[in-house]
């Protein structure tokens, strides 16, 4: 189990990111549109500094939802493989079994 904090901060940025998404499309893509005067892209580009650093998608982590492990996460499933392979084992994932040859 990840430690709550690291849980809770991930969270934090999760919901962040989605109060800022607008705001933050809009202002990128004014500062990266080449017909807008240099200096309003400019003005963008500061602007977009100013936004909080936790409200970027890239700040946010891939964290397992049953255990908020980090590493060995699989997108697919939202899952880390050690949750993975407990609930196939106990057969709670439709369609998956365990590999015997």
């Amino acid at each position: 189990m990840a430690k709550l904090s690291q849980i809770n901060r991930n969270r934090k940025r999760e919901k962040m990111v989605a109060q800022y998404a607008a705001k933050r499309a809009v202002l990128k893509s004014k500062a990266e549109d080449m017909n807008v005067p240099p200096e309003e892209r400019f003005a963008a580009r500061l602007k977009l500094a100013k936004l909080p650093r936790n409200s970027s998608k890239t700040r946010i982590k891939h964290r397992c939802d049953l255990s908020g492990r980090s590493k060995g996460y699989y997108r697919k499933v939202k899952l880390s493989r050690i949750a993975l392979r407990e609930l196939a084992n106990f057969g709670q994932i439709p369609g998956m079994t365990k590999a015997s040859w």
